[in-house]
């Protein structure tokens, strides 16, 4: 038997396509600070595929609410999906930053950080693509380790990106950096954040 009921699938396919849909925008993050030119173009995408993101988040909160009986716990249902849309938030947030602070390069923190969304986007999407098989719980538990292994990696970067701004004597780029690396570093909590979720399903479900 699997964690979500054959007749209520589509709640796992919507897991699936948002976490592809927030995968695609954490990897077009890492484009554009990869290659940093047309940086406004690249950053209203990356807003297109966070304004899709939205959608699919409103769709399950609507079949939610449509439902009487749910496969999974309806605070579980509803905690997968706000925390797949935090993460989205915070990658389209961390792209504006750049086009609204006039970032003339971003830094290889700012690289690395990103680079560590990506990865983190793309096991949250491994994750949810192994919720369904009670049979996969070993694999699934494997992703999520690895998830919250990645976010401790960010928040090294984290630290020591924050440390070598500080010694800088410019408070005006001090402002504007930090407020990036804010934004970076809290997209991978919250990947962090889907995992914690589905580590609790992994228990109810035990």
């Amino acid at each position: 038997m699997s964690i979500l009921q054959p007749r209520e699938d589509r709640f796992y396919l919507m897991f699936e396509t948002a976490a592809a849909n927030a995968r695609a925008g954490a990897e077009a993050l890492l484009s554009m600070l990869n290659d940093y030119t047309d940086v406004e173009a690249k950053a209203k995408s990356i807003k297109d595929i966070e304004h899709r993101g939205d959608e699919l988040t409103h769709e399950m909160y609507d079949l939610l609410n449509r439902l009487f009986v749910t496969p999974l716990d309806r605070e579980d249902i509803a905690a997968i999906a706000s925390a797949l849309d935090d993460v989205l938030d915070l990658i389209e947030a961390s792209a504006d930053d750049f086009v609204i602070y006039g970032i003339e390069q971003p830094t290889p923190s700012a690289i690395e950080m990103a680079r560590l969304i990506a990865r983190s986007a793309a096991e949250v999407q491994k994750a949810l693509l192994l919720l369904k098989s009670r049979r996969d719980r070993d694999a699934l538990r494997a992703r999520l380790t690895e998830i919250n292994s990645l976010e401790n990696d960010g928040d090294a970067v984290y630290r020591e990106a924050l440390q070598a701004l500080f010694r800088q004597p410019d408070p005006v780029r001090m402002i504007k950096w930090k407020q990036v690396y804010d934004h970076l570093e809290r997209a991978i909590d919250n990947c962090e954040n889907v995992a914690d979720v589905l580590y609790g399903v992994l228990l109810k479900n035990a």
